[in-house]
């Protein structure tokens, strides 16, 4: 229970007004007329007394500290000096306004040591990650030099590996810079009426030959799909089901299937990647679009791929305002899901979007 400076006066002059009336009582000849007035004088002055004392004091303290905070320009220490003031307890107030104010610059401090602990993680990974294709490249290239240009076959499979070690490095660049746009907000989306069945299709298309070499089996469900129009950035959309189609081919098992599934509902198509591969361990699944986490270090680069692939797939989908989850289970397999704005066609225009 909080209490006024009036109250607090109030109850230290009746207080104070009853000791001084009982000992005067107990003076010899003192009337009742004479205890009244000296009743009444005690308990005014007691009150003006006690109350100007704590309000002054309680007063001039909060506004001095109030002063201090404004000369540390805490802009984002949103109080006001007038409300302060006319607090029953002002004290307790500005204790709770710093309190918050302190939480809040603590979860900062928090949020900044992550972010600080990110970017070395990152800087690390980066440089590694440029590190072991310069290095491959390199070596063949110097290998050359020494002598070995000399046998047409050793020539052309070090230029080779040499050309593929350059190509990922050409890569790695490629999507770090546009992750950087992505996360910027600099890579500006061009939506328009893409059709995600014949976009899925010319992905297929594209990656018949890997998934052959595996003997994967590509489809789309449901087979009675004709269209599916969706508000999006084409070449984006693209990015996005190809890396979700190709890792499943690169991950998944052997004479397997991945299955590309578009839903629909009455503002959006849901669109899901599923494979039937091993699955990724439940320790992972909070990770995996991270830039440059990987779940099998060793399988990965084996695979190829930069690392970056969901981390960008994540930012397209955002600013689709869209996000991607994903669920897994060992040996079963593993499903992306997503879904974009649905455009639907009518007889009175030629576009209507969906939202």
């Amino acid at each position: 229970m909080s209490f006024s400076p009036r109250i607090i006066a109030f109850f230290l002059a009746v207080l104070i007004t009853l000791v001084s009336v009982a000992f005067l009582s107990f003076v010899p000849d003192v009337t009742a007329a004479m205890l009244f007035v000296v009743g009444v004088a005690c308990f005014f002055a007691t009150f003006f007394f006690v109350f100007y004392t704590i309000d002054i004091l309680v007063f001039r303290e909060v506004e001095q500290i109030y002063k201090t905070i404004q000369k540390l320009k805490i802009r984002d220490f949103d109080i006001s000096r007038k409300n302060l003031l006319r607090s029953v307890n002002p004290i307790k107030k500005l204790n709770s306004e710093i309190s918050v104010y302190v939480t809040k610059k603590q979860n900062e401090i928090e949020e900044l040591k992550k972010m600080e602990q990110f970017r070395r993680e990152f800087l690390a990974d980066v440089s590694h990650e440029l590190k072991t294709p310069i290095f491959a490249a390199q070596g063949f290239i110097h290998t050359l030099i020494d002598g070995a240009k000399e046998d047409p076959k050793t020539l052309d499979r070090f230029l080779n590996r040499a050309a593929k070690s350059i190509d990922g490095l050409d890569a790695l660049v490629r999507d770090l810079v546009t992750l950087s746009q992505v996360e910027k907000g600099d890579l500006k989306m061009h939506f328009e009426q893409i059709d995600l069945k014949h976009i899925t299709e010319e992905i297929f298309e594209q990656l018949e030959t890997k998934a052959e070499k595996r003997g994967v089996n590509l489809k789309i469900k449901p087979k009675t799909l004709e269209k599916a129009f969706v508000k999006a950035d084409k070449q984006r959309i693209t990015q996005v089901l190809t890396n979700l189609v190709e890792n499943a081919i690169k991950y998944g098992k052997d004479q397997g299937k991945i299955i590309v599934e578009i839903e629909e509902d009455k503002k959006h198509f849901h669109i899901s990647v599923e494979d039937d591969g091993p699955g990724i361990p439940p320790e992972h699944l909070s990770r995996i679009f991270e830039r440059f986490y990987r779940v099998d270090k060793s399988r990965s680069r084996d695979t190829g791929g930069t690392g970056l692939g969901l981390a960008i797939v994540k930012h397209i989908l955002n600013a689709h305002n869209s996000k991607i989850t994903v669920t897994s289970k060992i040996d079963k397999g593993t499903t992306f899901k997503f879904k974009l704005a649905k455009i639907i066609e009518s007889s009175d225009e030629k576009l209507v979007d969906g939202e």
